[in-house]
């Protein structure tokens, strides 16, 4: 960022390189949408290089920039109502029984519904945490939150989803 900030667009272009695909991945996670997450990392991108001169390294670049994916994200969700219409591409097992990847395949689903009923800031924090592996504090930076409101948040979000997954289960059954 440094190096961008002095005008060095190779530098810049290294940034791109290196944090695209978890940022779109966050993104697209978070709104179920690959063209609005596309949107989300190139506005996010383009907020990079015109802050590079004010960036200052306290942190980490990637917490730095969490923050901003975060901000987009849920600055989206306060305009509409997103519209989810596709699945998060999974890593399937490249050699599954049939029946385990149908239990699996369905089992994603599932929980990939019932993340997108959650709030906002439990769904990305719950996206932070459990797809992205993220600890507490990095959670709680790129949030601006403190590391105990993040563990509420995700103690109401697992509460939530195990909520919608059982009302999803005992629906099926009735």
């Amino acid at each position: 960022m440094q190096a961008t900030a002095k005008g060095d667009l190779k530098a810049f272009e290294e940034i791109i390189r290196r944090h695209q695909t978890w940022a779109w991945r966050i993104a697209y996670r978070f709104l179920g949408d690959e063209d609005e997450a596309t949107d989300i990392v190139q506005e996010a991108f383009l907020r990079l290089l015109n802050a590079s001169h004010r960036y200052r390294p306290k942190a980490k670049f990637r917490t730095y920039f969490y923050q901003i994916i975060t901000r987009l994200c849920l600055d989206v969700t306060k305009k509409k109502k997103p519209l989810y219409v596709k699945d998060v591409p999974e890593t399937p097992d490249p050699n599954p029984h049939i029946s385990e990847q149908i239990i699996h395949d369905e089992t994603a689903a599932a929980v990939r519904a019932a993340l997108h009923g959650l709030p906002p800031n439990q769904r990305i924090a719950i996206i932070y945490r459990y797809y992205e592996n993220m600890n507490y504090e990095e959670i709680a930076s790129a949030l601006e939150t403190t590391p105990k409101a993040v563990e509420r948040l995700l103690a109401r979000g697992r509460h939530r989803l195990r909520t919608i997954l059982n009302e999803k289960d005992n629906s099926f059954c009735s």
